[in-house]
């Protein structure tokens, strides 16, 4: 008759041991993982705050293009909504085309 094994006191440790180290790691890996969801968000909070505040500073035109005269954009606006108006037509007569 083959004489059952029994687990030796070596392997019971080395058992506690491996759970041990695997616990640690875990717990490593999520307060890693908890660290740069907090970086992430305190990022794109800042952001936010950073967007508002340059909203808040620019008065009436927070999005001016920059070098432009408020003459030479709105004649450059002017010229995009005309060509826009054109591509318009152009495609209601394709569409109009048997």
């Amino acid at each position: 008759m083959a004489a059952s094994r029994q687990p030796t006191s070596s392997t019971g440790s080395a058992l506690v041991i491996s759970a041990a180290v695997g616990a640690i790691a875990g717990a490593a890996g999520l307060a890693w993982w908890l660290l740069s969801k907090a970086e992430h968000r305190r990022r794109a909070q800042h952001q936010l705050s950073m967007l508002r505040f340059s909203r808040l500073g620019g008065g009436d035109a927070p999005f001016q293009a920059e070098g432009l005269p408020d003459a030479k954009l709105e004649a450059r606006v002017q010229e995009l909504n005309k060509a826009i108006d054109e591509v318009r037509r152009q495609l209601e007569e394709l569409k109009t085309q048997p």
